[in-house]
């Protein structure tokens, strides 16, 4: 095994701690990281994961472009054969992403027959391959996104070994899921729920690599929570969010109150957590007018190049969880933006059903 002081130093493209948003298959596509940026400008967005020959063969155009307003993202891919990933990580640096990250720990069934994904745990020197080879090839960070082990490995000496060999390697950052995956027997999503949860072989890492960037991902469901994991280890790098993120996509408007941005170094603007606990995260309506005007000027565009209105409303049904006029909000997206000839002007009808009942609750307190 890798001896720890042979790992490399922080790289200077890294502020901590960072907030992340997880690569999600069919959910972190580009549509919901233009809505993500609008609500953090220093939240660190990540595509899902693309597999390296899909690139290699297919329609680079569109499986990898991205509006420069979603910066600062990261590109996920999935794969195991270095040269594929090498190339891959190469044409995704010529499109401008501000990370390649690897997939490590993908469950799912399919990932598995393609031998990437978290069966990679069983193999740590071939995904050190591949981070060495990625490596050679961008002048960008390459990073790994983990789990514990899977099936019958023992965690402190499956991740142990996984990260000594990548960051010999080479690799920027680690992102640990702090659960094990159970290839045989659980499915994906129980993946995402059944392992326990063990953040202390997390934290123990960190300190064994104290000059390597390991962020925290797994279980964690709101804001608070993710600042007081990083409260209670201050040397840990980073938070990541998934689902929870999703679904309660407004929590992201607190995140720059928290966080740097991860690759400018601006500052965080230094809210008091107690501003952000339930339903705190609410901004003015204002604010909330301009994410509607952007979200409708993304919609058109992505219309006239042939899209349909729900691409992009999907993504936004979660935005005002336990604001007045939340369920009509989420009513009107969820109908009419699936109807024949549905254009922004939806948009606008679900905002304004969220602002008349803001209107309406502020009368009432009077």
């Amino acid at each position: 095994m890798t001896e720890i002081n042979s790992a490399p130093m922080i790289p200077r493209s890294f502020r901590t701690p960072v907030f992340a948003v997880a690569p999600m298959i069919d959910w972190t596509d580009r549509h919901y990281r233009f809505l993500a940026r609008q609500l953090s400008a220093h939240a660190l967005l990540y595509t899902e994961m693309i597999v390296a020959e899909a690139i290699l063969r297919g329609d680079r155009a569109r499986l990898l472009g991205f509006a420069p307003v979603e910066q600062p993202v990261a590109l996920q891919l999935g794969g195991s054969d270095p040269r594929k990933m090498a190339e891959a990580a190469r044409i995704g640096a010529d499109f401008g992403y501000s990370e390649i990250n690897m997939n490590v720990g993908c469950p799912s069934d399919r990932v598995q027959s393609g031998t990437f994904g978290a069966c990679l745990m069983r193999d740590p020197q071939l995904v050190a391959d591949c981070v060495a080879a990625m490596k050679a090839a961008v002048n960008i960070p390459v990073t790994v996104k983990c789990r514990l082990g899977v099936d019958d490995q023992a965690p402190e000496l499956a991740l142990r070994d996984l990260v000594a060999r990548i960051t010999a390697a080479g690799a920027d950052a680690v992102w640990v899921h702090a659960r094990k995956a159970w290839l045989q027997g659980l499915s994906p999503k129980e993946n995402r729920d059944i392992p326990p949860l063990d953040y202390g072989l997390v934290h123990r890492l960190k300190s064994e690599y104290p000059h390597v960037f390991i962020g925290i991902n797994g279980g964690l469901a709101t804001l608070n929570q993710a600042v007081d994991e990083l409260n209670q280890d201050p040397a840990l790098d980073g938070v990541m969010l998934g689902r929870a993120a999703y679904h309660d996509s407004a929590m992201l408007t607190a995140v720059d109150g928290f966080f740097p941005h991860p690759l400018t170094g601006a500052a965080a603007t230094g809210h008091d957590p107690s501003d952000f606990t339930a339903g705190g995260h609410r901004r003015s309506l204002d604010f909330w007018a301009g994410v509607r005007d952007a979200m409708m000027g993304h919609a058109a565009g992505h219309i006239a190049a042939g899209g349909r209105l729900i691409h992009v409303t999907r993504h936004m049904v979660g935005l005002f969880q336990g604001w007045p006029g939340a369920r009509r909000f989420r009513q009107i997206l969820s109908a009419d933006a699936t109807k024949p000839g549905a254009g922004p002007d939806v948009i606008a009808a679900a905002f304004e059903a969220v602002f008349a009942a803001a209107a309406d609750a502020r009368q009432a307190a009077e």
